[in-house]
């Protein structure tokens, strides 16, 4: 389900020195060159971020150092993916940005009024069939009942689940689940959507078609995107930018444009141009001394 409170304002670009754009192809070195230890704004994203981290850092009460001065953000029509070592704070950084959690210090800015949260579970409630499953979230912002109904079929038809409507979730498949929440939150119409490793527990082959499907959604609604993964490749093949996490504390120390123009075919998970980019990542994740 989707976090949904009062939105803050005056969302401003946090004061970061250094840039690594050019997200459309046209670079100058190999895709492995093409890293920085700080924020990069892609080049179509001038336009105010709709989602921005400033100095975040985490302690939690047991003394847990989870995060450690994080500062990114991620525009309208943008992707971003974070990869790290498991523990690095990775998911904290979507509980703080959804006003799940607290940061210790630093802030978030985003409107969390058209904030859309997919967990890592599907979190479907047993009882309900899919389209009372889609329509929980507009229930719980007083919608009308025509109007959340409108909204969850017209969600059902945009993630492939027309005829499922009257389905109960224990007669779904896992990506038929994970389809189910994502419908659910697009009707909200999220600005900025927020993925936990929403794939992680699924076979490869589903993995793979859910990943082309949340490109094609990307596409059509231009959403601002942060997608936590372990799967570089996963990672490589959904974003316009990837950023490597160290250990905990985690702090962001290597940020990725990906140059594949979008819509991209699955047969460039097979390109040299491809393994050299997703090598790039993967070396940097190792010199943490941590593993996705």
């Amino acid at each position: 389900m989707s976090s949904a409170t009062k939105p803050e304002s005056n969302l401003q670009e946090p004061d970061l020195s250094r840039q690594n754009s050019n997200m459309a192809g046209q670079t100058s070195e190999p895709p492995a060159a093409q890293a920085s230890h700080e924020e990069s704004p892609a080049t179509n994203h001038a336009a105010r971020p709709a989602l921005v981290f400033s100095g975040v850092s985490k302690i939690f009460p047991d003394s847990t150092h989870a995060l450690e001065g994080v500062s990114f953000s991620v525009s309208q029509g943008e992707f971003f993916t974070v990869v790290g070592p498991s523990g690095c704070g990775k998911s904290t950084l979507l509980r703080i940005a959804s006003g799940l959690d607290t940061a210790t210090a630093g802030k978030v800015e985003v409107d969390r009024e058209h904030l859309g949260y997919i967990f890592q579970d599907a979190t479907l409630l047993p009882w309900r069939p899919v389209i009372r499953n889609v329509e929980l979230l507009g229930e719980l912002h007083h919608f009308s009942t025509q109007e959340r109904r409108k909204l969850a079929q017209q969600a059902i038809k945009t993630v492939g689940l027309e005829g499922f409507e009257n389905h109960y979730p224990d007669t779904l498949s896992g990506g038929m689940k994970m389809r189910v929440s994502i419908a659910r939150t697009l009707t909200l119409n999220p600005s900025v959507f927020m993925f936990d490793e929403p794939f992680g527990a699924l076979d490869e082959i589903t993995r793979e078609r859910l990943n082309e499907e949340t490109l094609s959604l990307f596409i059509r609604e231009q959403f601002a995107g942060l997608f936590i993964t372990h799967s570089i490749s996963e990672a490589v093949f959904l974003s316009t930018r990837v950023g490597v996490m160290s250990p905990r504390p985690g702090k962001i120390i290597d940020i990725f444009d990906v140059p594949f123009p979008y819509p991209r075919d699955p047969e460039l998970r097979f390109t040299p141009e491809f393994a050299e980019l997703a090598g790039a990542v993967s070396a940097s994740l190792r010199a943490t001394g941590g593993k996705a």
